[in-house]
């Protein structure tokens, strides 16, 4: 399994060209196994359409429907122990909530994260693919 951030699904849905090569290819040598996309994600891309931070070409509910059919992608839920993971990353971490519970379920589950997040890539306590 892999984690993406959330700015790497919306690109890998949206075939947009921020997308590299190298993430492109790893999402589709996931497709037949589990490209999961943390629930929070879901919240992030609803909140940044509302407030007008995202424009997606349909609804946000069509896209979600689109989204969540792609090979591979499950939601994975907000359990207990990302939660509580979220709030004791190691290090030094930023306090954006959104990333520290996507670095914190890639953690949990200890499967490496896809992103193109300055803030992330430098950290030195999650798996990046």
């Amino acid at each position: 399994m892999i984690i993406l951030d959330t700015h790497i699904w919306i690109w890998n849905v949206q075939g947009d060209p921020r997308l590299s090569i190298t993430h492109a290819e790893l999402i589709q040598a996931n497709e037949s196994g589990r490209i999961g996309v943390s629930a929070v994600s879901l919240w992030e891309v609803a909140k940044a359409v509302e407030l007008k931070r995202l424009v997606l070409p349909v609804s946000v509910d069509d896209w979600f429907n689109i989204a969540l059919a792609s090979p591979g992608v499950e939601v994975i839920p907000l359990s207990a122990d990302v939660a509580v993971e979220s709030t004791r990353l190691p290090g030094d971490f930023h306090k954006d909530p959104f990333d520290q519970i996507i670095v914190a379920t890639a953690r949990v589950f200890n499967v490496p994260l896809l992103t193109a997040d300055g803030a992330i890539l430098k950290y030195p306590h999650v798996k990046l693919a």
